[in-house]
């Protein structure tokens, strides 16, 4: 049986033209649209995928969001790396579960949930305290009160050192990704994983040459492009639009030190 919507859940809500809004479910709240107003006490105690009416009558489709979703509308401070990112990343740092990460620069904690919900114990370095307090709450609110056992976020700069010792993995998103690779050299486990995500292609060159020049080996560059299809009977064509480039990612293995 489906798991009815509560109070300080949240909801996706989708119109018929495919737009998407996240709502907090609040006692007696409303959610005002061009097309009326959706009231959430016909969402709440029902069960998820249930559509609504609008007071003018128009429907909107309800689900809990997938963290793709919720990453896409949840509030941030800083920029967020885009899921078709994210999910590579997963996967080059080859993230675990129980696995130690470091992850400098969490901004609004877009990766930091990801991470989380792979199961790792999550390290993170971040400057600002407006965005490390972004990051936990949007944890929070897509994971859970749990989720912040594992989640550990220090206001410190990660050019200047690393206290922390012993990680599995190490993650960066920062404008200068090669300033910390000197520190996780001491920092990061033997066969340890290092990903760095850069906008720029001359960043990227600036990492590979610190991790080469620091025992890392195995190195890669990849960027992950994303189109969509559009498919309706006989009628198929690739989207006209897509998601190009948005980042690149670099990674390296530490060898034995």
């Amino acid at each position: 049986m489906n798991k009815t919507y509560q109070i300080g859940d949240q909801v996706l809500l989708i119109d018929t033209k495919r737009r998407q809004y996240l709502v907090t479910l609040k006692e007696g709240g409303e959610f005002h649209t061009h097309s009326g107003v959706v009231f959430h006490d016909k969402l709440i105690d029902v069960p998820e995928g249930t559509s609504v009416v609008s007071s003018s009558n128009s429907v909107y489709m309800s689900f809990r969001p997938s963290m793709s979703e919720y990453i896409k509308k949840m509030p941030r401070g800083a920029q967020v790396i885009y899921p078709k990112d994210i999910g590579a990343i997963l996967m080059t740092a080859d993230v675990y579960p129980g696995a130690k990460v470091f992850e400098t620069g969490v901004g609004s904690g877009a990766l930091s949930m990801a991470l989380l919900r792979n199961g790792a114990n999550v390290f993170g370095y971040e400057i600002r305290e407006d965005f490390a307090n972004r990051a936990q709450e949007n944890v929070r609110v897509m994971l859970g009160e749990d989720a912040l056992k594992r989640y550990n976020v220090e206001l410190r700069d990660s050019y200047e050192k690393i206290e922390e010792q012993d990680f599995n993995r190490a993650i960066i998103d920062l404008p200068e990704p090669w300033l910390v690779v000197p520190h996780l050299k001491k920092t990061l486990l033997s066969g340890g994983i290092v990903v760095a995500y850069t906008p720029s292609i001359k960043q990227a060159i600036k990492f590979r040459e610190a991790i080469a020049s620091n025992g890392f080996s195995l190195a890669e560059t990849i960027e992950v492009l994303h189109r969509g299809w559009h498919i309706d009977g006989e009628a198929v064509r690739p989207d006209h639009r897509m998601v190009a480039h948005t980042g690149f990612i670099s990674s390296g293995r530490l060898l034995n030190k």
